[in-house]
């Protein structure tokens, strides 16, 4: 197994570079789209706001749309790299557990009963079909991560037929279903957003605070309880913040695959076997991925947008290959 021995000293300069990163990531998505403005309008529309076509462009359409990619593309890296640690599987993301396949099931639905007619609604429903299938999984598999993984596999294959199948029998369902699941972040901006948002930013900070004693309870049952760690404790809360960092970001711009795969094997090469640094660099890789994927999607066609969940897949896999190929699979 390769190691890594990286110290504070190394990780710092990543970090600080990860950051500039981001901050370019936020500049370009507020700077990039099929409407050219030019930089002077872009700084005007900040600090000499004039109510043009170009200001509105800016403020009102790609300022919330990045926020908001910021905010969801940290929710899935880290959730990613909390089930990852978790679960000891290189492989795990929030999808592998059920919570996906469990919000779109919700979603389903609610709009077959005529629930899902609003993104507070929305919100409600996709927490709800997460949380459900999170502790279903959990209940069946939490005796060991291999059976927790295997679980969430089989409830999600059950959810996703049943949930194809109540689609092809009402086609209404599928109707308004379609435009939920293509995982995009244009057009869900907006006022209904800032409290899913804030369930995010809270989230984000428990992720934070959990890091700790996870990274002890990856040492093993016995030897974290021989340090004084609350094994049950710690994995019920991370259960709780996946459920929620995942269906609250599934919420609002649907299903976005790979950023919770991807994220944390890259985070993973420089967290030198660290987990509150790999929540750390996956808090920020995941933005960056997001936010740059969505603005390729702005541009790549003339004849419009491509959702975001497409151009993270075109991404993500090579960059995936790439990382196993680089680094090798390494034990968790």
């Amino acid at each position: 197994m390769r190691t890594t021995t990286t110290t504070t000293t190394d990780k710092l300069p990543i970090l600080i570079g990860a950051l500039v990163l981001l901050l370019v990531a936020a500049v370009a998505g507020v700077s990039v789209g099929t409407r050219t403005v030019a930089p002077a309008e872009i700084w005007r529309a900040f600090t000499a706001f004039a109510g043009t076509d170009d200001h509105l462009v800016i403020r009102d359409l790609r300022l919330p749309r990045t926020l908001l990619g910021l905010v969801i593309g940290a929710a899935l890296g880290v959730a990613g790299a909390l089930v990852q640690t978790m679960t000891r599987n290189p492989l795990a993301e929030p999808g592998l557990l059920g919570v996906t396949a469990g919000a779109g099931f919700a979603i389903n639905l609610g709009v077959l009963f005529g629930l899902a007619d609003s993104p507070a609604m929305q919100l409600v429903l996709s927490v709800a079909g997460c949380a459900a299938a999170a502790i279903l999984v959990y209940a069946v598999g939490r005796s060991s991560p291999l059976r927790l993984v295997l679980a969430g596999v089989a409830l999600s294959a059950v959810l996703s037929g049943v949930s194809l199948g109540m689609r092809l029998i009402w086609p209404d369902v599928l109707d308004e279903y379609r435009f939920w699941s293509v995982g995009a972040l244009a057009g869900v901006t907006g006022s209904s957003q800032t409290l899913p948002t804030v369930v995010l930013l809270l989230a984000l900070a428990g992720s934070l605070v959990v890091a700790r004693p996870l990274g002890v309870v990856t040492l093993g049952e016995d030897t974290a309880q021989a340090l004084g760690a609350h094994v049950a404790r710690t994995r019920t809360a991370v259960l709780i913040l996946v459920t929620v960092l995942a269906g609250a970001a599934t919420a609002i711009a649907g299903p976005i695959a790979f950023v919770g795969l991807m994220i944390p094997h890259l985070a993973r090469r420089f967290a030198g076997g660290s987990t509150p640094w790999l929540i750390g660099f996956s808090l920020v890789f995941g933005p960056v991925l997001l936010v740059l994927a969505d603005v390729m999607s702005r541009v790549l066609l003339p004849t419009g947008e491509v959702p975001v969940a497409i151009v993270t897949a075109f991404i993500g896999a090579p960059v995936l290959i790439w990382a196993v190929r680089r680094y090798g699979a390494r034990s968790l």
